[in-house]
């Protein structure tokens, strides 16, 4: 593989806080290129807080992170940090794959448009090349199915690094 597709992810003293709870603190992590990595506590420790910090759906109030160098949500001009558009922060999402322990799915959208909906907007698929996606709505899903059509649009971008977030909670 290719080291501009590695995926190496290192996290260096990231805080977090909500409000007066500090719910990461100081948090060091490397994780190489290729390696799976579980990480285990108690409900409500900040697992799912780390993950979602990982692609920038929430902001860190200390430390940094980078994927292959790359800050996650910012970007570097001299000493300073400064947080990237909200359009760059989409270009660059692209890279990390999210499976949500709550499935996160469009309501409105097929299965297939669920999984399709990024890679066609990112031109990474054709119409022709998505049609061979299945038709349900996920209110006509079981929850493993639902959870299922979330995996796939995890993977249809084939992104650098995947995060799940209790990917197996709800499968049958």
């Amino acid at each position: 593989m290719p080291e501009a597709r590695a995926g190496r992810i290192q996290i260096q003293g990231v805080g977090k806080r909500f409000g007066n709870q500090q719910v990461l603190d100081h948090i060091d992590l490397s994780i190489d290129p290729g390696k799976v990595t579980v990480i285990l506590g108690p409900s409500g420790s900040g697992k799912s807080t780390l993950l979602r910090t990982i692609n920038h759906l929430e902001k860190i109030d200390s430390g940094h992170i980078t994927i292959d160098g790359e800050y996650v949500g910012y970007r570097r001009k001299g000493d300073l940090l400064f947080e990237l558009t909200e359009r760059e922060i989409l270009k660059r999402r692209i890279d990390v794959g999210f499976v949500f322990q709550n499935f996160n799915l469009f309501p409105h959208l097929t299965a297939w448009e669920n999984i399709a909906e990024a890679p066609l907007a990112h031109k990474r698929w054709s119409r022709l090349q998505a049609r061979d996606k299945a038709d349900g709505c996920p209110r006509q899903l079981s929850g493993g199915q639902q959870q299922r059509v979330a995996i796939g649009r995890a993977l249809a971008l084939d992104p650098k690094v995947l995060l799940f977030d209790e990917p197996t909670s709800a499968l049958d």
